[in-house]
Parts: structure tokens; sequence; C-alpha cells
């Protein structure tokens, strides 16, 4: 079994954005993927990060720990104004290549509306260059998130169709996460000429 760590990348609590992540976590441990113990929530509404940078760390040193141990990632962002949300963004200042490099991540874009594409762009444009993650070429959008996602079982056909793409993206996922294992494990990773991406 995989160690998968979910970001859910809105600054408020009890968001859509935390449901999606907590959806798709109980859904890899259904499908056999992950194990209760072996996935983890990192929920930046429920535990902020202070903005970067700042003397205190908050929960970071938790989610550090975390992510580091995490074979694959996924990251969850609302869509905000057209844009991906504060805490997302001040999230990706604090991860290094020491927690996220090579690594395979699903990028979820969320919106209570149409929208959540612009996140998913937005992230794949800048948020990995330090930090190395590999985003896949599969990606998720929820849209009209208010509906859909609320149960195991679907509520109706565009909640059926998301469920069924959830599937396929999770397992891609997956296997991404076990082709990277040993790529991840060959890199050396230490040299200091080249600690941020160019």
């Amino acid at each position: 079994m995989l160690n998968i760590a979910l970001v859910a990348g809105s600054g408020r609590s009890n968001s859509q954005s935390g449901k999606v992540a907590r959806f798709l976590r109980q859904r890899l441990i259904q499908l056999g993927h992950t194990s209760d113990a072996q996935s983890h929530v990192i929920d930046l509404g429920l535990a902020p990060l202070p903005l970067w940078p700042s003397d205190d760390t908050g929960p970071w040193p938790l989610f550090c720990k975390q992510l580091a141990a995490a074979d694959a990632v996924v990251i969850i962002s609302p869509e905000w104004n057209g844009m991906a949300c504060p805490a997302i963004k001040n999230f990706f200042i604090y991860a290094s290549k020491a927690e996220l490099a090579h690594k395979p991540g699903l990028l979820v874009g969320v919106s209570s509306g149409v929208g959540g594409a612009y996140p998913i762009s937005e992230l794949r444009a800048s948020s990995y260059k330090n930090c190395r993650l590999c985003y896949l070429p599969e990606h998720l959008i929820v849209r009209g998130v208010e509906k859909v996602l609320n149960s195991p079982q679907p509520s109706d056909e565009n909640d059926q169709r998301l469920h069924t793409r959830i599937d396929y993206a999770l397992d891609i996922l997956v296997k991404y996460a076990q082709a990277l294992g040993p790529v991840r494990a060959s890199i050396d990773m230490t040299d200091p000429a080249f600690a941020n991406g160019m």
C-alpha cells in the first residue's frame, strides 16, 4: 500500500476543498491503494500555515513529516476570483524538494460554479519549480461542489460521472507513484548547487 498525502488548499475552515480531500482519501482506502494509517489530509483551513516568511512555523513540522513520507500527493485548490487561493500558494513557499521532489501530484480544482480550471493552470505554471513535484497530465475539476461528493453513493448523473472520473485519476496516480519510487530513490538531491529549480 502507498502512503498518500492530500492537501486541502482552502484557507477556510469547514471548506468544500476539505470535503473533497476527505472524499478522495476515503475512496483511495476503499480501492485498496492506501490505508487509514498511510494517508493524511493536510487541511490548510483547519491548521493554517502562518504567512511566509514567519518566525512561527505553525503546523509545518508535522506537515513536513507527512509529506516526506508520502509516495504521492493530491493537491486540492479552490478557485477564488479566477485564481488559486492564497493558502495553497503559501503552502508551496514552505514546500521544498526534501518533501516533494520527484513524487507524482494529482491536481484537483474546486468551484462552486462552472469554473475550477484556473487554479489547475496557475499551479502547473508556478508551484512545482523549487519543490520539484511532478504533476500528472491528468487532473480533476469538481464543479458545483456543494451538490457532489456528499455521500459515497452518487446523487445524480453528474455526480456519477465525477465518481467514475475520480477512480480513473486515482488509479493513474497510484501507477505513477509505483513507477516513480525507484526513480526518486536513484536521484542525488544533496548537491547544494541545484537546491532551487530554474
